[in-house]
């Protein structure tokens, strides 16, 4: 990708910081409150992107509608089982025994480690076709909603591993080169967003636009408790508010949070990265999308602006 004119000096940043990364970046930031949706950073906002667990946002906001009508008890007990667990995940995928965990806690464990077990009890208490239906009406009709195992099926199926082998022993034996090659990594292929979908999805729960205002709260609420904050958050101050959802896959590292600043400025903000590395630790990468956020809402804060940089190549 050639890097933008550098009379446009957001996007002139934001390549430099992606560039000296080694990564490919896509990016949208927007100002809350602004009622005309004017005040925007645009880096290939449009081109579509491999959300990976930011799509948990989606599963949020239906469980907290349901709850907010009194259809879904946040108290009720539900067991998660070897059914709903990959293994080697975090919090519950990777416990050895079943746990029981309220139906709020599943949302609370879903949001602040990411746990795919949980998400996928959660999954099953709503119902895809529930999910899919949020997901559309926040604006993100492509998003990836089902539950783990019918999304991670078809990728066994397409590497020919058995999926009720040791997965893990399989994959050791696949060339990089076939990863790269799954549907599930190429956005033109699989359930997708784009950038500017989710600024949008976050835009509308914090504006009280995403279901009743109570169920855009405890939404609100339950993504404040992420424990990672080593990529987006670590990229402003200490008084700065960041409130963020991140996800992983292979070659795969993004970021989405709304930035509250102590004068009542809130941003979204949406930081999707493509990596030459498949997995393990990309302190580069994770550094690049705290410094892109962190480039794109400086810009926002600035007096009359309205940025926009499309590259889909």
């Amino acid at each position: 990708m050639a890097p933008p004119s550098t009379a446009d000096a957001a996007a002139s940043a934001l390549w430099a910081i992606f560039d000296e990364a080694g990564v490919e970046g896509f990016v949208h930031a927007r100002d809350v409150d602004d009622a005309d949706g004017d005040r925007e950073v645009a880096f290939r906002a449009d081109a579509p992107v491999i959300v990976a667990s930011v799509r948990k946002i989606a599963v949020a906001v239906a469980y907290a509608r349901q709850a907010a009508a009194g259809a879904l008890d946040r108290a009720a007990r539900h067991t998660i089982t070897a059914a709903n667990r990959e293994g080697g995940g975090i919090g519950t995928d990777s416990c050895r025994h079943d746990v029981t965990l309220s139906t709020r806690d599943l949302a609370f464990f879903m949001l602040s480690m990411s746990d795919n077990a949980a998400t996928d009890k959660l999954m099953e208490i709503l119902g895809t076709d529930r999910v899919r239906a949020v997901a559309a009406e926040l604006g993100c009709p492509r998003l990836p909603v089902g539950r783990y195992r019918e999304l991670w099926d078809p990728v066994w199926e397409e590497l020919g591993l058995d999926a009720e082998g040791d997965i893990d022993a399989q994959l050791d034996r696949v060339s990089e080169d076939r990863i790269r090659g799954l549907s599930m990594l190429d956005p033109t292929r699989s359930a997708s967003s784009t950038p500017r979908e989710i600024t949008s999805m976050l835009t509308a729960i914090w504006r009280d636009r995403a279901g009743p205002a109570e169920a855009c709260a405890e939404v609100r609420e339950l993504m404040s408790h992420q424990l990672s904050v080593h990529r987006l958050v670590a990229g402003f101050d200490g008084d700065v508010r960041v409130v963020a959802k991140n996800g992983s896959l292979w070659g795969v590292l993004n970021e989405a949070a709304v930035v509250e600043y102590p004068d009542g400025g809130r941003y979204t903000v949406a930081v999707f990265l493509r990596t030459p590395v498949l997995g393990g630790r990309n302190p580069a990468a994770d550094a690049a999308i705290g410094r892109a956020a962190r480039t794109a809402v400086d810009h926002l804060r600035r007096p009359s602006v309205q940025t926009t940089f499309q590259e889909t190549a």
